[in-house]
């Protein structure tokens, strides 16, 4: 087993680094939106046009999309590089629409969409869970009734975040309200600005805008089922295993700056990281983050072998969210009650990001696509355990 890049991955990284080190204002007006909680502003659409215009975002898709025709270990290379240099601005388009649009769209709608996606230009909202369908999806009771040249949607989805900055809706809706509620599930790319589409906003945990979302009689036009109808089970928990593959960038930038907090910060006359406690803690984080890391690591390559992960990626989500959470959770109990203050405090540590706001979305990412508990269980079945 060989646990290193070759050389022309390593070139490929040093390439991608250069480029983001070429960016320093933009990336720093983005980890600014970020942390707003807003959503995606002018700066990260610019950024993620920069990097698609190189073939970034999506290196591994065929050329004439937009892609590099390059490897899946490029991609999580370039995945990791933006998510150390950038936070978080891995889109919905890259990592879930695109990839089921690739494997099981029309002609028509990959020469459509994948290109503007690899290029930076749309992005997608998810369009799954409704107030009584969570963590059991298949439960979601929106209405999709064909009717001629269109299906006409009708119904209310939940936190369905980038709906406010996206221009389409990766939607799930029920078609066969008759068969079994994993077969009659059909999925639709549905544009924003269509008539009969309500956003209102809700406030998640760190301030983190997400939102509800109601249909009223929208038509969408057939062309943009993806797939079979009636099918969109299938699709949908191939896009969920997209969606679960964990990139260790962001952790590893935040562990660092962890490690600089400590080593040049005094309490009580000493530097913090003569702390015996802090170090132990610290050390335990290191190793943590690396086992995270190769977790997410063994994904990829199996992914880059043609090999489908099955647990593999529910356990890279799992353990990568959980020592995301720890992380932030060292962080907080560093900073004691500075980190307790909200952004725009006057002595809050790097405006309240390293700390509350951040803390409060490393819990979010162990919910959301797909619960700790959730994951723990799909490792447990795939790998023979008997269901409880």
């Amino acid at each position: 087993m060989e646990f290193r890049f070759t050389e022309e991955e390593e070139e490929f990284r040093r390439e991608v680094r250069q480029f983001l080190q070429g960016e320093p204002e933009t990336i720093e007006k983005v980890r600014r939106e970020e942390a707003s909680g807003e959503g995606w502003g002018p700066a990260t659409w610019e950024f993620l046009r920069k990097a698609g215009a190189r073939g970034y975002l999506t290196p591994s898709w065929p050329k004439k999309y937009g892609g590099l025709d390059a490897s899946h270990m490029k991609r999580y290379i370039a995945a990791e590089e933006m998510a150390y240099a950038a936070s978080r601005v891995a889109t919905s388009g890259v990592g879930i629409a695109g990839p089921v649009i690739l494997r099981f769209g029309t002609e028509k709608q990959k020469e459509t969409f994948l290109p503007q996606i690899s290029r930076g230009e749309i992005e997608f909202s998810l369009g799954y869970t409704e107030p009584q369908a969570g963590s059991d999806l298949a439960s979601l009771e929106m209405r999709a009734v064909r009717d001629g040249e269109y299906y006409v949607i009708d119904g209310q989805k939940m936190f369905n975040t980038a709906c406010h900055y996206s221009q389409f809706h990766w939607l799930a809706a029920r078609t066969d309200p008759s068969a079994r509620k994993h077969r009659g599930i059909s999925l639709f790319i549905v544009n924003m600005n269509s008539p009969g589409i309500t956003v209102r906003p809700l406030t998640g945990l760190g301030k983190l805008r997400t939102n509800e979302v109601f249909y009223d009689g929208v038509k969408v036009p057939k062309e943009r089922l993806v797939g079979e109808e009636n099918h969109g089970w299938e699709y949908l928990t191939a896009a969920l295993a997209f969606e679960r593959t964990w990139i260790a960038g962001e952790t590893i930038y935040d562990f660092e700056r962890l490690l600089d907090y400590i080593r040049n910060t005094k309490r009580d006359g000493r530097l913090i990281a003569d702390d015996p406690v802090v170090r132990q803690n610290i050390a335990q984080l290191a190793v943590e983050i690396e086992v995270a890391r190769l977790l997410a690591l063994r994904v990829a390559c199996m992914i880059n072998k043609d090999a489908i992960p099955s647990y593999e990626t529910a356990m890279a989500k799992l353990y990568g969210t959980e020592t995301a959470y720890r992380l932030n959770d060292e962080w907080r109990k560093l900073l004691g009650n500075y980190g307790q203050l909200d952004m725009g405090s006057l002595h809050a540590f790097e405006d309240g990001r390293m700390g509350r706001v951040f803390y409060s979305r490393a819990t979010r990412a162990m919910i959301t696509a797909g619960t700790s508990e959730i994951m723990r269980n799909i490792v447990a079945v795939q790998m023979g355990l008997p269901r409880g």
